[in-house]
């Protein structure tokens, strides 16, 4: 297995403040390049090296889970492999979501990150999504086991996603109200009233088109418009790592009834 990629020379915002969707009707935010062609290509790397048992596979696409399924909406209390805390779980523990002047010496208090109020203060989930072209998922919500901040890093390809509310009978609104556009090695967060409030979800389609200024929530944070001026982007297989912080965790030693079904 190849070693670790170097640190990357990444221009991280100064805080979560400075790269918020702003069209959007609730809370995310969207970094471009949150990590480098290196560490991409060594993620990559790593998930299509897990072993076969760690593959799920669905009807027309897989996934992984680490460190374990869910069970009860309890997580089994066990760490996760180096290569899905660093660099990722590190660099957004170091951006604050906001810049806070420390009164003792002028500088930035940098203590008050994405994850700061949940209850392990750091992601201890991640859900791996492989997505053939043409492959997304129905709009859903992440429910109640995870605390209300969902960090989602994009690798390989581009794709939408889409933002959806239910009308007020409870029925979903057949149009999505935003498009978020994610590019390769770009992070997206979404918490509070957009985790709760709203559904998201990828459409069945080989291609995304209508894209622009106007129809592209992100569109002013994008790495580069150059690709995507045409109005359309044809998909290729994405990866997408998905972090959350699960708020039962059971330890094994004194849990062990967690497994047995009632």
């Amino acid at each position: 297995m190849a070693e670790p990629p170097k640190p990357p020379r990444l221009s991280l915002p100064a805080s979560l403040d400075s790269v918020q969707i702003k069209s959007l009707p609730a809370t995310a935010f969207y970094i471009a390049d949150f990590i480098s062609e290196e560490e991409e290509q060594h993620i990559l790397q790593r998930v299509e090296a897990a072993p076969k048992p760690r593959w799920k596979q669905l009807s027309h696409r897989r996934l992984q889970t680490w460190p374990s399924d869910l069970l009860h909406d309890k997580l089994l209390d066990a760490p996760l492999p180096p290569w899905l805390v660093d660099p990722v779980i590190t660099r957004l523990l170091s951006i604050p979501v906001h810049c806070q002047r420390n009164d003792a010496d002028g500088g930035i208090d940098r203590r008050d990150n994405i994850f700061s109020g949940s209850p392990h203060q750091h992601p201890n989930h991640v859900l791996i999504n492989e997505y053939p072209p043409g492959v997304g998922i129905m709009p859903h919500k992440d429910g109640s086991a995870y605390h209300p901040v969902v960090c989602t890093v994009s690798l390989g390809a581009s794709l939408c996603l889409n933002i959806y509310k239910n009308n007020e009978d409870g029925t979903l609104h057949s149009e999505p109200v935003a498009r978020i556009l994610q590019e390769p090695r770009s992070l997206l967060i979404t918490n509070d009233n957009m985790y709760t409030d709203y559904l998201h979800g990828i459409a069945d389609i080989e291609q995304d088109v209508d894209l622009s200024p106007s129809t592209v929530a992100n569109w002013d944070l994008l790495r580069s418009r150059d690709p995507f001026v045409s109005g359309q982007s044809t998909r290729q297989t994405r990866v997408s790592l998905t972090y959350r912080d699960v708020l039962k965790v059971s330890k094994l030693g004194n849990k062990l009834g967690m497994f047995k079904r009632p």
